[in-house]
C-alpha cells in the first residue's frame, strides 16, 4: 500500500480577487512625443545643448539692444585694449594702464578707462613719453624693450611717477569693453552678439530650406517612384556636383557681396542631403499598409504625403535638421573668413577671426572670442543634435 501523505487545510489559504486592483493603471499612457521628450530630459548633454543655444539666442537679441554703443561705432585711442587691465597705482582711486603700444590710459580702480594721456613731451631718440596728471610727472621709458629684446621675458619698459619706479598693483576686469577692442576700438563684445544674430539666421534660413524644399522634393520623388523620382534625382545629383563656393563666386558677378548672397548660396544647395533622406524614408513608408489604407479610402496623393507620409518621417527630419544648423554655422564663417562674406562694418564670426589674424601674438583675445563662440554653438547643436537622435528612435523606446 503506497503511502500517501496527508496534507493539513490549514495550511493552505484562498487567494482573494480584487476586481479594482486589476483596473489599476501601473503608469499613465504616453503619446510618441511625450516620450520622446521624458528620454530627452534624461540626456544632460543634450539639455546643456538646448540651454546653451536659448541663452545665445536671447543674448543676441537682447544684447546689442541694451548696448550703449553699435557694433560699428569707433573710438581710435582705445583701439586694442585687452578685456584685462594691469593698472600702476596713481593717486586715491586712480590709477595708470600701458598699452602695448606705449601709450598710457589714466583708468579707475574698478577699471573704467577714462581717457588715453596725451604727452607733454615725446622723446623719440631716448624712447621715453612724458605726461602730466594734476601736478604729476608720469615718464614712461620705452627702450628697455630694444634693450632686453634677447632676453626672455625680459622688462620692456619702466613707469616713473614724480621719479619713482611704479609698480603693478592690481589687475582688473576692463568696464569700457568686457571683451576687449578690435584694431579700430569697437567694442568686440558687442560684435560677437551682431555676429551670433548673423549665424542664427543662417541656422533659421538652412532650416527653413531644408525643411519646406528638401522635405517636399524628397517626399515627392519618393512617392512618385519610377521615371519621376529617377529625373529629379538626377537633378538632385548635378546640383550636389558643384561647389558651394563656386555658387557663391558666380553669384557675387550679378549681386553684391553679403549676407543675402549667403542665404541665396545656402536656399540654392542646401536642401539636397534632406531630399534624399526623406525620400530614403517614403520609399520605405508607402508600402505600409496604412498608406494603402489611405488610398482605399480615396485619400489623394498630396494628403497622404502631408498627413501620413511625412509625419511618420519627423523623427529622421528633425535629426537632419539640427545636424545641418552647425554645418551651415561653419559654412558662412568660412566663407566670411575668406572674404566671401559680410561687408564692413557688419561683424561676422568668420570676420571677426580674419581681423585678428594679423595682430594675433599682440592680441590673442581678438581671435580668442569668436572662435569660443563657434566651437561652443556647433558643440550645444551638436550634442542636441545626438540626443534628439537617441529619443526619436523608436528601437529604444521602453
Amino acid at each position: 500500500m503506497s503511502d500517501v501523505r496527508k496534507i493539513d487545510k490549514s495550511m493552505w489559504e484562498q487567494v482573494s480577487k480584487d476586481s479594482n486592483g486589476l483596473e489599476v493603471i501601473s503608469r499613465p499612457s504616453m503619446t510618441y512625443w511625450q516620450d520622446v521628450w521624458r528620454r530627452l530630459k534624461k540626456n544632460y548633454t543634450a539639455i546643456a545643448g538646448m540651454i546653451i543655444i536659448i541663452l545665445l539666442v536671447l543674448a543676441a537679441v537682447i544684447g546689442p539692444m541694451v548696448s550703449s554703443v553699435s557694433y560699428s561705432d569707433q573710438n581710435l585711442n582705445f583701439a586694442n585694449l585687452p578685456p584685462k587691465l594691469a593698472l600702476y597705482e596713481l593717486e586715491g582711486d586712480d590709477y595708470l594702464y600701458v598699452h602695448k603700444e606705449y601709450r598710457v590710459y589714466l583708468v579707475k580702480g574698478n577699471g573704467l578707462v577714462e581717457e588715453k594721456l596725451v604727452e607733454t613731451k615725446d622723446d623719440v631718440m631716448n624712447r621715453s613719453r612724458m605726461y602730466n596728471v594734476d601736478g604729476k610727472e608720469i615718464i614712461l621709458d620705452y627702450s628697455f624693450a630694444i634693450k632686453n629684446k634677447d632676453v626672455k621675458d625680459g622688462k620692456k619698459f619702466e613707469l616713473l611717477v614724480d621719479g619713482k619706479e611704479a609698480q603693478v598693483a592690481k589687475t582688473v576686469r576692463n568696464k569700457n569693453y568686457f571683451f576687449g577692442s578690435d584694431t579700430h576700438g569697437r567694442d568686440l563684445l558687442v560684435r560677437v552678439l551682431i555676429g551670433a544674430r548673423i549665424s542664427l539666421m543662417i541656422a533659421l534660413v538652412a532650416t527653413v530650406v531644408n525643411f519646406f524644399i528638401g522635405v517636399l522634393y524628397g517626399g515627392v520623388s519618393g512617392y512618385m517612384g519610377g521615371k519621376v523620382d529617377n529625373a529629379m534625382m538626377r537633378f538632385v545629383d548635378i546640383i550636389n556636383t558643384i561647389p558651394m563656393m563656386l555658387y557663391i563666386i558666380l553669384l557675387m558677378v550679378v549681386l553684391p557681396p553679403g549676407l543675402g548672397t549667403i542665404m541665396l548660396a545656402l536656399g540654392l544647395t542646401y536642401w539636397v542631403r534632406m531630399a534624399r533622406i526623406v525620400r530614403g524614408q517614403v520609399l520605405s513608408l508607402k508600402e505600409q499598409e496604412f498608406v494603402l489604407a489611405a488610398r482605399t479610402l480615396g485619400a489623394s496623393t498630396w494628403r497622404i504625403m502631408l498627413r501620413h507620409l511625412i509625419p511618420n518621417a519627423m523623427g529622421p527630419i528633425i535629426i537632419s535638421l539640427t545636424m545641418s544648423i552647425p554645418s551651415a554655422i561653419f559654412t558662412e564663417a568660412f566663407l566670411s573668413f575668406v572674404g566671401l562674406g559680410v561687408p564692413a562694418p557688419l561683424a561676422s564670426w568668420g570676420t571677426l577671426a580674419n581681423d585678428a589674424l594679423n595682430g594675433l601674438r599682440s592680441y590673442p583675445y581678438q581671435l580668442l572670442y569668436p572662435s569660443l563662440a563657434i566651437c561652443i554653438t556647433m558643440l550645444a547643436f551638436n550634442f542636441l543634435g545626438d540626443g534628439l537622435r537617441d529619443a526619436l528612435d523608436p528601437r529604444l523606446r521602453k
